[in-house]
């Protein structure tokens, strides 16, 4: 099967070096301080989430790709690996084998996607979705027991009661204590992804990052480093909006529990969808 080539120009050999070393220098920046500390055996609970939580290798998100419809002068086939074909212009991604071979991926992903984008988005959930996954829990229980909470389990809690939780993220639901589960307004399941992903949800614009590298090599690797780069800055959000205390390492909290705090979460959170909505249309063009 032929690669699919686009109208555009092919890349000569300067330019699409200069695209990929660009591309591994911003990539090394992130996995340089993740990859000592792991060395080290230390944990870091913002700074390498992205890396534990995710299944995306540091090595595959350095490695870099064109994209689908791109043709490379003067590249080795061997260097790009067996879903790129050399053609009379130059080499480039076997778009339709990768496609075929991907199909029931890749429609479930721009399908989640384009329905995601025609919702407005609810900017009402204030992030009691992290204090969900510590409702009811000790010191010793908590997921990031290394760090404390800033109130006390009990304090906590109330917060929780109080403006009770509003999550239609599966993949953070899943994570709720089961005393937080029966207080959230909703019941997301897996089944129900399609119907319940909502724009405003920072774990659904963090999740733009997997859907980017689960679409590689048909998307670019510059949008894969795009989708992780805000990946970064949405989780200190979500992290410094939590019910724990990370002053110590930087993180100065966003007071979710009172109205000022949510009103600068509410803010973060409406600059984020709009910005992932960018980087959602840039993925479903890629995939048109």
């Amino acid at each position: 099967m032929t690669a699919a080539l686009a109208p555009a120009a092919p890349l000569d050999l300067a330019d699409w070096q200069a695209r990929r070393r660009a591309h591994e220098e911003r990539v090394d920046a992130w996995l340089a301080p993740h990859l000592a500390r792991r060395r080290a055996g230390r944990k870091h609970p913002v700074e390498d989430f992205l890396f534990t939580y995710y299944s995306h290798r540091p090595a595959q998100l350095r490695r870099w790709h064109p994209g689908a419809g791109v043709v490379l002068r003067g590249a080795d086939p061997a260097e790009f690996g067996r879903d790129y074909r050399a053609t009379s212009a130059g080499l480039a991604l076997d778009t339709d084998a990768v496609r075929a071979r991907r199909a029931e991926s890749v429609d479930w992903i721009r399908a989640l996607l384009a329905a995601t984008a025609g919702r407005p988005a609810h900017l009402g959930c204030f992030g009691m979705h992290e204090w969900a996954m510590v409702y009811r829990q000790t010191q010793e229980e908590i997921r990031h027991n290394a760090w404390p909470l800033r109130l006390s389990p009990a304090r906590t809690a109330e917060v929780v009661q109080e403006r009770g939780v509003r999550c239609s993220h599966f993949d953070a639901y899943r994570f709720f204590t089961a005393p937080a589960r029966p207080l959230n307004v909703l019941t997301p399941t897996r089944e129900r992804q399609h119907e319940l992903e909502q724009p405003g949800c920072l774990h659904a614009n963090m999740d733009l990052y997997k859907w980017a590298y689960k679409l590689s090599p048909l998307v670019p690797s510059e949008l894969v480093a795009d989708a992780f780069a805000l990946a970064r800055e949405i989780r200190t959000l979500d992290m410094r909006a939590s019910p724990y205390d990370l002053a110590a390492l930087g993180y100065p909290p966003v007071r979710v529990e009172t109205p000022e705090g949510r009103a600068e979460y509410a803010a973060a959170q409406r600059g984020f969808a709009e910005r992932a909505a960018g980087l959602r249309a840039r993925v479903l063009a890629a995939l048109a």
